[in-house]
């Protein structure tokens, strides 16, 4: 009968770990890496773009000086000041991660804990040094919408 050493089956059971690893980490079937360029980790949409004249929030949803973050359409709402409504992309531009909060008049990245300014999406504090590109809304009434 042939006996199995101890350190051929530790290391098989390595390198079948390690194989695992490396095919979690790698490139999907579309050339893109795994959950950093997921849309829903990066802050992207969920694959069905917005109808244009669906709202995206109610007017009252959003503090002055603060915001909403919307994951799903891939935007952040800020009121800067009563009654003026800005958008940005709700990815951060340091490496795509979604911005998760607004609050005292800055946007913030839980990622690497970059800071955006409320008023036009400019970069407070990094390691982000480009800003949030705005993104086109309207408001008619008490509905905002994408442009």
């Amino acid at each position: 009968m042939s006996t199995v050493a101890r350190r051929t089956v530790v290391s098989a059971a390595g390198g079948a770990g390690l194989a695992v690893a490396l095919a979690a980490c790698g490139a999907g079937a579309d050339g893109k890496a795994g959950a950093e360029t997921d849309g829903k980790a990066d802050g992207g949409t969920s694959g069905a773009p917005q109808d244009a004249g669906a709202p995206l929030a109610r007017t009252a949803d959003i503090p002055v000086g603060g915001g909403k973050v919307l994951a799903d359409q891939g935007v952040v709402i800020t009121q800067p000041t009563a009654g003026e409504f800005k958008a940005f992309s709700s990815k951060c531009t340091h490496q795509g991660c979604a911005v998760s909060g607004v609050g005292d008049g800055v946007i913030t990245c839980p990622c690497h804990q970059s800071l955006f300014d409320v008023s036009d999406g400019s970069v407070k504090g990094g390691p982000a040094t480009a800003p949030l590109p705005p993104t086109p809304i309207k408001v008619e009434g008490d509905a905002i919408t994408l442009a």
